[in-house]
This record gives C-alpha cells, structure tokens and sequence, in this order.
C-alpha cells in the first residue's frame, strides 16, 4: 500500500512510520518541522533500513499539497500533523483552526484531486470532555472545552459528513488517550519544545536533571491519592493501531471512530512513583492548584478496537517507563544531543 502521512517526524508519527515501513508499505512524509526534528527522520531510516519519500510542506499550502498527492498517488493517508496543547490553543484559537481545522481540509481537497479516498485520522479523547461515565465508550457524548478538542471535533465530524456525501470514502477515527513511551531502541521518543505540556516528558525532563521538579496540579481530587487519573498507552502500541487502521479502511466504508486506550487510569503520584522505580532516579514533586478545565478521572473503553481492528495494547506502566527513561537517558536533550 502507498501511504502518506503527514506530520510523520513527530513524536506518534515517527513511531508509526516505522510499523508502517516494517508492514512493507511505501511511505512518503509531509512535514513542517514546526514542533519536530529532521534528525528524528533519519533516525527511522536507520531504525528501518527502509528508504521512504519525504516533503517539506505546510497543509495550509494547498496547491503544494495537491501537487505532493498526486505525484505520490497514496492509496491512504494517517494525518498527524497539527498544533496540540491545549493551553496554547486557548490564547491563539485562529491559529489552531487555521492550522487544524482549514489544514485538514486542504488535505482532504488534496487527497480528492488525488483520488484517494481512504485516511486514519488522528483524534484525541478531549471530544469527550468532562465525562459522564466510565470507562469511556465511542458512544459517548461529544463535546469538548478548548479550541484544541473543539479543533478535533469539527475535523471527525467534517469526516462524518464526508463519508455520508461519498459512500465510497473511509475514514478511521482513532481517538487517543495518552500516549507516553518510547521506542525499544531509544532511538526515537517525545521531544516538546519548551516546558512539556504532558506529565511523563515532565517526570523524564526531571529525573535525567533538566528540570527541578514536576508539579503536580490538584491532590484533592476524587481519586485514590487525590491526583488526577489518566489512560496512558505506549506509543509502539499506538503505532501499532494505525496499521490495523490502514487494513480496515481497505475493507470498510464510512466513517468510524476507535478508542486508543489501555483501558485503565493511572494517578500522577503512581506515574511519578513508577518512573522513579525505572530510572533509578528520584522525582521530586510540588503541590499546586488545579488547572482549570482539568477533570478527576478519565479511561477508556478499548473493546471496539479489539473487535474490529483486532489490535489491543500490550505494553504495561512498567514498560512505558523504562523505555521513555532508555530514551530520556541516552538523549538528555532530546534530538539535540550529539551522537
């Protein structure tokens, strides 16, 4: 199969182009390196012994991506690329749209001019919002609470409208919880810019000595420990999904969406307390207040992704810890650090 992705030299992309190469697809990649690396690229090479096409580009340029899609002929896309912190989201909301909502469909006007009808797209599980059960169900109520989350939702649901207009488009919504880990060689692994938005590059940043401490916001929650609770899962098993998708929208039509979970939460003080036990190392931590828009507890329902795309995560805690500090360890500043 011929695939493109786009913003496949980020964290998750990078990860699931090498699961990509190693099922034997033809890949071409489309990136701005605006929030990644070009080494991150050459390191999947390596990784993979695979050659693949790649694209300097920006999916707000539509004759270039059009002109990208149609030399390359992709019989599917797995889109990626996108601005994705929530708290940036909220002071500049045009630019995540613009970025997000006007950049995908540059891409889907692209991927038609191309004749390609089938994409994996990467959603998030802040669709849900503030949930009203648990574990989270695909059937759940959408809506969301920042510009980012409302970002994702208007792109599933442009996909679901799509796929009612063309009966012969697919579209493979894969809402993700919370993706940590690195891959087994330590080669490749999450590298924000700046002060990390997430909890474990916080922690990592912390143990390998970047960083003082990791602050831990809310310890009054409903919960076991009074810290927030979270369905965190391994980016090779994320990447792994995207294969499965990839083989799904070849026999489906219409637009269906899939939790990536590993359907269970995880306290920050267990994921702060896990970390420490992998590396060694000790985390300190500070107390502060909650954030705002932050929620107790939130986990999935994975069983419809098992069922249909026949893919169910394997990596525990333990494993998501030990290869994110093998990563953090032996890259302190990330794609940076001198090999």
């Amino acid at each position: 199969m011929r695939v493109l992705i786009t913003g496949g030299a980020g964290y998750i992309g990078t990860h699931t182009m090498l699961e990509v190469l190693g099922a034997g697809h033809e890949v071409c990649v489309i990136d701005n390196f605006s929030n990644s690396a070009p080494e991150a690229l050459a390191r999947v090479k390596t990784l993979s012994n695979r050659s693949f096409t790649f694209h300097k580009a920006d999916l707000r340029d539509r004759e270039g991506l059009t002109m990208h899609l149609k030399a390359f002929n992709p019989d599917a896309v797995i889109h990626f690329a996108g601005l994705k912190a929530v708290g940036e989201s909220v002071e500049k909301p045009l630019e995540y749209y613009e970025n997000n909502v006007q950049g995908t469909i540059n891409l889907l006007q692209a991927m038609k001019a191309a004749g390609c009808q089938n994409i994996v797209f990467s959603s998030s599980a802040t669709v849900y919002g503030d949930p009203d059960f648990l574990p989270i169900t695909e059937d759940h109520p959408l809506r969301s609470t920042n510009p980012y989350g409302r970002s994702k939702l208007h792109i599933e649901e442009m996909l679901r409208d799509l796929a009612i207009s063309d009966p012969d488009f697919t579209a493979a919504i894969l809402r993700y919880f919370n993706p940590v880990g690195a891959h087994e060689s330590g080669r490749i692994g999450e590298d924000p810019s700046g002060i990390p938005n997430n909890l474990m590059p916080m922690i990592a940043q912390v143990a390998v000595g970047r960083r003082a401490h990791v602050k831990v916001f809310g310890n009054d929650y409903d919960t076991p420990d009074g810290t927030g609770v979270r369905d965190y899962i391994h980016v090779v098993d994320l990447a792994k999904a995207h294969v499965a998708a990839l083989d799904w929208t070849q026999s489906h039509t219409g637009a269906r969406a899939f939790n990536l979970g590993l359907g269970q939460g995880v306290s920050v003080m267990e994921m702060i307390d896990a970390f420490a036990k992998a590396s060694g190392r000790e985390v300190p931590y500070v107390n502060a207040p909650r954030r705002e828009g932050d929620i107790a507890t939130c986990y999935a329902d994975p069983s419809r992704a098992q069922a249909e795309l026949g893919w169910k995560a394997q990596i525990d805690l333990a494993g998501m810890c030990e290869t994110c500090w093998l990563w953090q360890d032996t890259n302190p500043l990330g794609y940076k650090t001198k090999t």
